[in-house]
């Protein structure tokens, strides 16, 4: 926990520090979510189809998933969602002749997570 993915559109992919950018998230989520920094684990998938409405060029896409502890309000929620799209517009350079779209999202994890380290 926190478990991490980003979704991002396969274009992006040279001008998105995807290193850069998990490391200042990790940040983030510490002091937003009062996580700690050893259980920050983020994971990158490139998407090579986008379609916008009935779009199927132009445009690219970076979704956010934040899956954490159940326990934080709604209002830390809404920070993390917040501080995560201010970070994704710090990391991914833009492309000429493409329209961004950035979205993220904090849910809680199933009581059935479980994990370990070995």
């Amino acid at each position: 926990m926190p478990q991490i993915t980003v979704d991002y559109s396969a274009p992006l992919a040279e001008g998105f520090d995807r290193q850069g950018f998990a490391v200042a998230l990790h940040a983030v989520v510490v002091e937003t979510a009062a996580a700690k920094s050893e259980a920050c684990k983020s994971r990158f998938r490139a998407v090579d189809d986008v379609v916008v409405g009935a779009q199927t060029a132009g445009h690219a896409l970076v979704h956010v998933s934040l899956a954490l502890l159940p326990g934080r309000s709604d209002e830390v929620k809404s920070a993390l969602t917040s501080r995560t799209l201010e970070l994704v517009r710090a990391y991914v350079k833009p492309v000429d002749g493409v329209a961004l779209h950035a979205s993220a999202e904090v849910r809680d994890l199933e009581p059935s997570y479980q994990k370990f380290v070995d």
